[in-house]
């Protein structure tokens, strides 16, 4: 980062939060402000286009939280939180954000976060995806979020009838729709709602809503039926787990 100016990127749903923190901002001779976003679907596409150093980013905006925008864009930008509350204050650290500003915060404040912040990309010491799919382990998610170029899905979990890992990716099947994230199976799995949801094979994900039937297909060779037709391949190890969750309903 020596050398040139840390581009920073304001996300605040208030107007006035952003008019303060781009004033504060416009007094640093290396700082350059890569703009500003009202929402988090706007921080998401701007992120793409703009490629900011620093995310100044609220935590509490609708439809799309500070956190939510922080799982979409993925390993890039270092990330401050600024809120006026402070219950967020552990989950943010997990996820290795730089700092995090309570709001009203003071222009030496800043300041010092943006050092942090400076320090931190020289080092590269961050490594956010992992902390992130970290962070993410043992938290039950109502909702997948799926970045598609500028657009953003928001799937609610009970729609997510299966997921087959594809690489470091994974296929989201909702609705009638299928959609690719950026993240392994093994990391959606934990995610997910052990109750409702089965890895029923090493690359599968099966929701029991939609469960319809098993089938034996061979000996020792057994596939799940869906209520629209489609088969998912079950393991041995995954056959066990599907009983359990099946014996526990």
């Amino acid at each position: 980062m020596t050398g040139r100016a840390l581009r920073v990127l304001v996300v605040d749903d208030e107007a006035l939060a952003r008019q303060v923190a781009v004033e504060y901002l416009g007094r640093c001779a290396d700082i350059e402000v890569a703009g500003e976003c009202a929402n988090g679907y706007e921080a998401v596409r701007a992120v793409s286009e703009a490629m900011p150093d620093v995310l100044l980013l609220d935590v509490q905006m609708p439809k799309l939280s500070g956190f939510d925008v922080l799982e979409l864009v993925g390993p890039g930008p270092a990330v401050i939180f600024a809120t006026a509350h402070d219950e967020f204050a552990l989950r943010a650290f997990e996820v290795h954000a730089v700092d995090y500003l309570l709001k009203p915060f003071s222009e030496a404040r800043l300041h010092a976060a943006l050092d942090r912040a400076r320090e931190r990309l020289a080092a590269r010491a961050a490594q956010p995806a992992e902390a992130l799919r970290a962070a993410l382990r043992g938290v039950r998610i109502e909702r997948v979020l799926v970045r598609d170029g500028g657009k953003v899905f928001v799937v609610p979990a009970e729609a997510l009838e299966y997921a087959q890992a594809q690489d470091d990716y994974v296929l989201i099947h909702a609705q009638g729709r299928n959609l690719l994230k950026e993240q392994p199976i093994s990391s959606l799995e934990l995610q997910l709602d052990p109750s409702r949801f089965v890895r029923v094979h090493r690359s599968w994900i099966l929701n029991l809503a939609y469960l319809d039937r098993v089938e034996l297909e061979a000996k020792d060779r057994r596939v799940a039926v869906l209520r629209d037709g489609t088969r998912l391949p079950i393991s041995r190890s995954g056959h066990q787990r599907l009983q359990e969750a099946l014996g526990e309903r």
